[in-house]
């Protein structure tokens, strides 16, 4: 059924730009919705940015909206998180989603989960 494999995790400085990918090369890429969601050390994973299977639809958390950018390369079976502006409170594990529907993926309706990249953002 294939994996989703995220990889771009790294440390960066306060208002640095990061780029997150995942890809699925054994999924029907196209007929699913994807997403990023995040967990900060101590907290509960929490949900980050959807985008449908064509694309045409994106949800994103309100901490992110103006910062993060979800999109995919549905060729490359590629979804890609662009985080710029980073903040110390973007610091967490992110792990790439997959679900039915952008909105179910929103509400945590997720059936496949990546192992997750750190993200750590020094002030």
């Amino acid at each position: 059924q294939g994996q989703l494999v995220e990889s771009g995790g790294g440390l960066v400085q306060a208002g640095d730009s990061l780029r997150l990918s995942c890809a699925a090369p054994g999924r029907t890429f196209t007929i699913y919705a994807m997403g990023w969601f995040r967990q900060p050390p101590g907290q509960e994973r929490t949900f980050v940015a959807a985008i449908s299977g064509s694309g045409d639809h994106t949800y994103y958390t309100d901490s992110v909206k103006g910062r993060f950018t979800i999109s995919r390369d549905n060729a490359d079976k590629t979804v890609y998180l662009q985080m710029n502006s980073l903040e110390p409170e973007d610091t967490a594990v992110y792990y790439c989603a997959e679900g039915n529907t952008a909105w179910g993926v929103r509400d945590g309706f997720v059936d496949l989960w990546g192992q997750g990249t750190q993200v750590t953002v020094a002030t």
